[in-house]
């Protein structure tokens, strides 16, 4: 069964905790249960929206083939439902809106990432859940966050079924804009020459001259063409600047020494370059988070070690979490960072094609799907991804592809006021190591602005026409 404390996160998730509109000081205070998830009888009574149960969480049913959505899905209201029945009805003499899909199953299927746990067999070289073998992949609607189309089009049932208004229900409108922004970097590369290591490398495997090898490797920071944190941290800072405040933010990912040669390059976070590397950093006031190895990606209980060298290194817990190539997929992984101290991740996109891993694109508490518990770990989906784009690994789009698909996902995240993370790094926002990806970033930064921008115009021209 259903914990009701998830059965409750769920439902405020789809539709938002709903309170009955009265006078005076204490307005908005008395909050109203108006969506139901139960087919018992007298239980149904209480609720005006009732969502049938389908079965899925019935022991019989949960963790087994039966549990897993059949293709093709059907629709409701014209969006992918995983559980349950295409249609709705209406009882107690009009009173009631009964919903046969279950849009709780579904949701749920999504956000936990239920298919990861039940398909762990589904694995790439890296030990990542291919985007390419997952449900909303295969059923075409990754483009799509269909649990967000969930709560939009239950906001609607109550609204014109005239529900709101016989209970006097306080049902704000959402903007068509963006909730948050997250402009993250991850350093994986944070330089590309820097130390005799990279004058030898330069100089004997690359066919360089001695001369020109010096200049790379001990000259000065612009030399280098990974070196692009000024260039883009000015963009990323206009964009702060145009948006309202508290929307954006700028997020740095750093990666601590790991055995792995998979973690190559490895670099010291206190060195020299780095220093100056967090001072650019510092200017644009970026949250300094954790990059977790491909160890920690093995083996758990890694990352704890991870986020306290961090600390020893920066002398404070870092921001957030984010694991390296993507490749944390298990529930294991997630507690332990929970253990760890973490609160935020940033991880959940998939590497080797762009969309809605979570179905969503609103931040999720972490729910293991292992015990139907709910933790206090929030989850960032991953909207945007350089080299999910880009990678012949991964999609292998050209500039005007890509530009087509990255427009398309932003302007889906405002339309549902979500939060729109993206993720570039520094040694791809340069032409000398890649010909559009610094193209394409500062065109998605001016999309974002003039969204923005259209939204406040058109709430400023509703406000005047509503008072005349």
């Amino acid at each position: 069964m259903l914990h009701n404390k998830i059965r409750q996160y769920l439902i405020d998730f789809l539709v938002g905790p709903l309170f009955v509109q009265s006078q005076g000081e204490d307005r908005y205070q008395r909050r109203f249960e108006a969506v139901g998830y139960t087919d018992d009888p007298e239980e149904m009574k209480q609720y005006p929206v009732v969502i049938l149960p389908s079965g899925f969480f019935d022991s019989s049913h949960y963790g087994t083939p039966r549990s897993y959505p059949s293709l093709p899905l059907r629709e409701w209201r014209g969006i992918p439902i995983l559980f349950g029945e295409p249609r709705e009805e209406w009882s107690w003499e009009g009173q009631q809106v009964i919903i046969h899909a279950d849009l709780i199953a579904s949701s749920y299927f999504l956000l936990s990432r239920y298919e990861e746990m039940y398909l762990r067999h589904e694995r790439d070289q890296l030990g990542r859940f291919p985007g390419k073998s997952s449900l909303a992949y295969r059923a075409g609607f990754l483009h799509r966050p269909i649990v967000d189309e969930y709560g939009y089009a239950l906001r609607e049932i109550l609204l014109s079924s005239g529900i709101a208004e016989r209970y006097n229900l306080r049902i704000p409108e959402r903007a068509k804009t963006f909730s948050a922004v997250h402009l993250t970097h991850d350093l994986a590369y944070p330089y590309n020459y820097r130390g005799w290591r990279s004058f030898l490398r330069a100089w004997l495997r690359e066919g360089k001259s001695p001369l020109r090898s010096l200049k790379l490797a001990f000259g000065l920071d612009k030399e280098d063409d990974f070196y692009t944190y000024p260039r883009f941290l000015k963009w990323d800072q206009e964009l702060k600047e145009h948006l309202p405040k508290g929307v954006t933010h700028i997020h740095f990912f750093i990666r601590m020494p790991s055995h792995s040669t998979l973690d190559r390059p490895q670099y010291r976070p206190r060195s020299s370059y780095m220093r100056r590397v967090l001072l650019e950093a510092g200017r644009a006031k970026a949250h300094l988070g954790l990059l977790g190895s491909h160890q920690a990606c093995l083996y758990a209980e890694m990352i704890g070690g991870e986020r306290k060298a961090f600390e020893q290194a920066y002398t404070k817990p870092p921001h957030s979490l984010r694991y390296s190539s993507l490749a944390a997929c298990e529930p294991e992984d997630y507690l332990q960072a929970l253990y760890s101290g973490f609160r935020h991740d940033y991880t959940m996109g998939y590497a080797d094609v762009v969309g809605f891993r979570l179905g969503t694109c609103h931040p999720v508490r972490f729910i293991n799907p292992n015990t139907r518990q709910l933790t206090e770990l929030t989850l960032h989906p991953l909207i945007l991804r350089d080299l999910t784009l880009s990678s012949g690994e991964a999609m292998g789009l050209d500039h005007e592809q890509a530009e087509q698909i990255a427009s398309e996902l932003v302007h889906t995240v405002a339309r549902y006021n979500g939060e729109l993370t993206l993720l570039w790094h520094n040694h791809l926002l340069s032409q000398k190591t890649h010909p559009w990806h610094s193209v394409l970033y500062r065109s998605l930064l001016r999309q974002i602005e003039e969204i923005d921008r259209e939204a406040t115009e058109a709430a400023e021209q509703d406000s005047t026409i509503s008072s005349y």
